[in-house]
């Protein structure tokens, strides 16, 4: 299996959003509030390769790009992927959303990153209205455009909380747009699914994976060598399927994130070796 690995940059803040998003969509963007210098000095320090970071991390880095070029110079890690989102199905907001991800798309290409990872699908109050997986997959589709004119690839990744949580729900979605599937392996799990199994099924729309631990109960994510998903059987898969390209690890919250990122790198390198 010809791999690299990288780590998501959110574990070393609270994780929020900007706030002027409320009343100006085209600036809704996630943010760590944390220091993203030391995240990335910290991946780096833990072994890992790449650093993925979410949208208002890089477009709003302090000091602009080029301090962020000279972070990950320094850290000798590149930038692999920057995470985005949007609602995609209210048609008034949607051309303020993919101008939003446009933005993010041109500075991950100015950074050089891979890939563009994108999540959601409202779900909204009143549940699920016809026509609505049809609306994602067209923005979808308008993702993967914005993507390809940049020279990423375009991901989306099922989330809890959206319209696509478990295995029907990714099957219907992936059956309505050509976007790569970034599979999560603890949302997807969190919401029933076998996710090695959806590994190999999916396998030719897999480019690029977020391995994450799971606790069930009470709900929390954790490194990979703790809690309820076993995610071996993922690496498994992965191998089997003759994955390659980056792999991705990934914990919301922890008290200590270089450390977290130790241990899971530590379980994956043990699990690869074991296979």
């Amino acid at each position: 299996m010809n791999v690299r690995f990288a780590y998501q940059a959110n574990c070393w803040g609270p994780l929020g959003g900007a706030a002027v998003g409320v009343t100006s969509i085209g600036q809704l963007t996630y943010v760590t509030f944390g220091d993203m210098a030391q995240a990335i000095a910290d991946i780096a320090a833990a072994g890992y390769q790449g650093v993925e970071m979410f949208d208002g991390n890089v477009v709003d880095y302090p000091g602009g790009p080029s301090a962020l070029k000279s972070a990950l110079s320094n850290a000798g890690v590149s930038l692999v992927a920057v995470y985005s989102g949007a609602n995609f199905i209210f048609p008034d907001i949607l051309d303020e959303e993919l101008g939003r991800i446009a933005r993010v798309a041109d500075a991950a290409a100015g950074l050089s990153a891979e890939h563009l990872v994108v999540g959601g699908g409202a779900r909204r109050l009143e549940g699920v209205q016809p026509g609505d997986y049809e609306r994602l997959a067209g923005g979808l589709e308008k993702v993967v455009a914005i993507a390809r004119a940049r020279g990423l690839k375009a991901h989306y990744h099922p989330h809890l909380s959206t319209i696509v949580e478990g295995p029907a729900e990714v099957d219907r979605i992936f059956g309505l747009t050509s976007i790569d599937f970034c599979p999560d392996t603890a949302h997807l799990a969190a919401a029933g699914a076998d996710v090695p199994a959806m590994i190999r099924k999916h396998r030719a729309r897999i480019s690029y994976v977020h391995l994450k631990g799971l606790r069930r109960e009470p709900f929390a994510f954790t490194p990979l060598d703790e809690g309820d998903l076993d995610n071996a059987p993922v690496i498994t898969a992965l191998t089997e399927t003759n994955y390659s390209g980056w792999i991705l690890t990934e914990l919301d919250a922890w008290p200590d994130p270089r450390g977290g990122a130790e241990r899971s790198l530590a379980f994956i390198n043990k699990t690869i070796a074991g296979a």
